[in-house]
């Protein structure tokens, strides 16, 4: 009997140093191994952010002690703050009239474009003008033609140039143009004819 329990007090600390074993592997798996992976990912990570650890460490660890300044060192500072924005007001002023210069030659050279258009648009305006004057004058020599006797016509035809004489004969109705015809030398008819058909 005595022998039974002294191998079950063996076994019961048996029993009991697994179960403190399995504890530590269960405390081992589940925090340990992650928090040192977790770890290991922070400083890839910062390594790969270019943040370094050791800096940010001290900065934490002496961001709850005061830092105590002279007088004179807040002065420098304030001094070195103003001359830094008097350099900065400088740059901006030199970079706004820069951009007004840019602004005038621009708005200069597009009052130049406008006058340069507006002159466009009055030539254009012009030759409008001339062209429906010269249409006016045109249908007013046509008319005259058509009002003409075949007679009087024919020879004024003939002692114009081709291009002209062509020019009316197109316009000119076909009665009018069989008339002329008849009045006309039988060269001078077949050379209009020949003209008007291959115009």
């Amino acid at each position: 009997m005595a022998k039974r329990n002294k191998s079950t007090k063996s076994m019961q600390a048996v029993n009991n140093e697994s179960n403190s074993i399995s504890k530590m592997k269960m405390l081992f798996y589940w925090f340990i191994i992650p928090f040192l992976f977790a770890l290991a990912l922070l400083l890839i990570y910062a390594l790969i952010a270019k943040i370094n650890v050791f800096e940010k460490a001290k900065e934490l660890t002496n961001q709850g002690q005061e830092q105590v300044l002279t007088e004179e060192a807040k002065t420098n500072r304030l001094e070195e703050k103003v001359v830094s924005l008097q350099a900065d007001i400088q740059q901006k002023e030199s970079q706004i009239d820069k951009l007004q210069t840019e602004i005038d030659n621009s708005s200069q050279s597009n009052e130049a474009l406008l006058v340069e258009q507006q002159r466009l648009l009055d030539e254009i305006e012009a030759l409008q003008n001339q062209r429906e004057s010269s249409k006016r004058d045109y249908a007013e020599i046509v008319s005259t033609f058509e009002k003409m006797s075949a007679k009087t016509a024919a020879p004024v035809i003939t002692n114009m140039s081709d291009a002209e004489a062509l020019r009316i004969l197109t316009s000119l109705k076909p009665d009018t143009v069989a008339k002329i015809y008849e009045k006309m030398t039988p060269e001078d008819a077949a050379k209009y004819t020949e003209l008007m058909t291959n115009q």
